[in-house]
């Protein structure tokens, strides 16, 4: 088991040179700190605690400063455990990088949905409407609240409410490309959460050992990267005319040049 925290950039699409269109999430990941480090034996349980985005000492407290000043470290804003790691093989104060994660690995990716507000039970819970007549009376209602027998509403009854800003894990997500120059993670398909929220990406529960073949993708370069190639002058073909005109110039050339080679006679008196 191994984990990284990051931010979700968006959402943009791969090429493969075998012409496969690949939808990926961009996740750009800042240097995680290991910033604590718990034991069967003290804590209960193996973990480590990861940080990450770093923030001024104004925006942070004493207790989050003195916290990460035990790792050697600025105050971080996103900080989260995982579970399960083998903590001999971390520090702390330790730095870890995308370059943990390979390309074709499975993992599990958390973060916290959009928050959608108030929303009714057609929205929230993907319930049926009633007919759509005019006469009907009834279009987007609750319904039945369920039994007359216990005079009230039972608890866990689908109602309206708010819908979103939940936690929520989507499972067995690939990682396409790992980017160790700029940092950047892309993992196939939608993660939870808005553009700049703070994910969590794990090795997946369920598929923990399991690695696809990555594929080679179509790369960019950009302007400044292209280098200019050498232009190869290709030859001209010449007409009868300009091939004349050109003989003519010569043989003048010629012409004046035997007259300066000659002596001028001198005159007699």
């Amino acid at each position: 088991m191994k984990g990284i925290l990051g931010k979700k950039v968006g959402m943009t699409q791969v090429f493969t040179k075998n012409g496969k269109l690949i939808p990926v999430t961009v996740i750009e990941v800042e240097p995680n700190v290991v910033t604590q480090i718990k034991t069967v034996e003290k804590d209960g349980y193996d973990a480590i605690q990861l940080a990450t985005d770093t923030v001024r000492e104004k925006v942070s407290n004493k207790p989050k400063m003195g916290h990460t000043k035990k790792a050697n470290t600025t105050p971080k804003r996103f900080l989260r455990e995982i579970r399960g790691v083998n903590v001999n093989d971390y520090t702390l104060g330790q730095t870890v990088g995308v370059d943990i994660f390979e390309e074709g690995e499975i993992v599990d990716v958390t973060g916290t949905s959009k928050g959608k507000g108030f929303q009714g039970v057609i929205k929230r819970h993907n319930q049926s409407t009633g007919p759509m007549g005019h006469g009907s009376q009834y279009h987007r209602g609750v319904g039945s609240l369920g039994t007359m027998l216990p005079m009230h509403v039972l608890k866990g009854k689908k109602m309206p409410g708010q819908m979103g800003n939940v936690k929520r894990t989507v499972q067995n997500l690939e990682i396409i490309s790992v980017d160790t120059e700029n940092s950047v993670i892309l993992v196939k398909g939608n993660v939870p959460g808005p553009k700049k929220s703070f994910v969590m990406i794990r090795t997946a529960v369920k598929r923990p050992d399991e690695k696809n073949t990555s594929e080679e993708l179509i790369t960019y370069t950009t302007e400044e990267e292209k280098v200019e190639a050498p232009v190869e002058e290709t030859p001209v073909e010449e007409t009868k005319e300009e091939v004349v005109e050109e003989e003519k110039v010569e043989k003048k050339e010629e012409t004046a040049e035997e007259k300066e080679e000659t002596p001028t006679e001198e005159k007699s008196a």
